[in-house]
């Protein structure tokens, strides 16, 4: 099955399901600014192969679902007021954002699904396990954090390279994808070549730099999950680098805490990626966490 759109909640989203019909329904939910293409389509076929139906999306405002180039807004003052606690009006929040995946999952009749997110999309997996609970079966967020302000912070050199003007050419956005990998990527497993075709695939597929602007303001608009982490009832595993230094790994660590019976994985020399080397293992706690679905006594929590 091919790229497909989907109307929902007054909006279209991309998506694309791959594996057999009677698979074990797996949503893959992406980052800031990632496209469906970000999730390697190896990284796909491995989970095809462990059984899984998968379905991977755009999320909007970026790749080939809706782009709100509409909204009003200037990000850095948005942001500004945000951080002093001012009541600001924002194109849509981490709530759209799990709503929309629900909305999908319903569209594919996949519903419930396993659910699997990295980075912002840990955050939108993490409002869909408060907020749509109906759609979720268990929780794997990967890289990612609560919405806490004192916790998962970039270093000082991530935060210049994300805040960095949008690159212009494909050139340039092959030569930041180098740079990224070597700020933030995973340094036991350095592979700035698949970084840099990742980009090309991104930027010959489509561009919306504006998108991940209003994405940024939907993160900090959405506040802390963690109370509400609390009251998740389905098998949830929190993993994280060590090394990452975007979403440093004091943000996997409050999630972790929030869910009572969570299970914490933090991999060593793992930064702010997925690199190939770690797949097996990833996909390894996928599989250990859809296992404690049929488990009435959830794993406690674990470091």
């Amino acid at each position: 099955m091919g790229e497909t759109i989907h109307q929902v909640n007054g909006i279209e989203l991309c998506a694309e399901v791959r594996g057999p019909t009677d698979g074990v329904p797996l949503l893959l939910v992406m980052g800031l600014g990632a496209q469906l293409v970000s999730w390697e389509d190896d990284f796909v076929s491995r989970l095809v192969d462990r059984g899984y139906r998968v379905a991977r999306f755009d999320n909007r405002d970026v790749g080939r679902s809706t782009h709100f180039d509409d909204a009003d807004i200037d990000v850095m003052a948005t942001l500004r007021a945000l951080a002093k606690g001012e009541q600001v009006e924002v194109p849509y929040t981490l709530s759209d954002m799990a709503a929309d995946a629900a909305a999908l999952l319903d569209e594919l009749g996949m519903a419930p699904a396993h659910v699997v997110g990295a980075s912002m999309g840990g955050m939108i997996v993490q409002a869909m396990a408060i907020e749509q609970p109906q759609a979720v079966r268990s929780v794997v967020s990967i890289m990612s954090t609560t919405g806490d302000r004192d916790v998962g912070q970039p270093t000082a050199e991530a935060s210049q390279l994300l805040f960095a003007p949008p690159p212009t050419t494909e050139d340039e956005a092959v030569a930041r994808a180098r740079e990224s990998e070597s700020t933030w990527g995973s340094p036991a497993h350095r592979d700035p070549d698949a970084a840099a075709e990742r980009a090309r695939r991104e930027w010959n597929r489509v561009r919306n730099p504006a998108g991940v602007g209003r994405q940024i303001v939907a993160i900090n608009a959405s506040g802390s999950r963690t109370d509400a982490l609390g009251g998740v009832q389905v098998p949830v595993t929190v993993i994280h680098g060590e090394a990452d230094t975007l979403v440093t790994p004091s943000g996997g660590r409050r999630t972790a805490d929030a869910v009572p019976h969570a299970v914490h994985v933090e991999l060593e020399g793992m930064g702010h990626n997925l690199p190939r080397a770690l797949w097996p293992r990833i996909m390894d706690e996928i599989d250990a966490t859809v296992a404690r679905t049929r488990d009435t006594d959830p794993t406690r929590h674990t470091d």
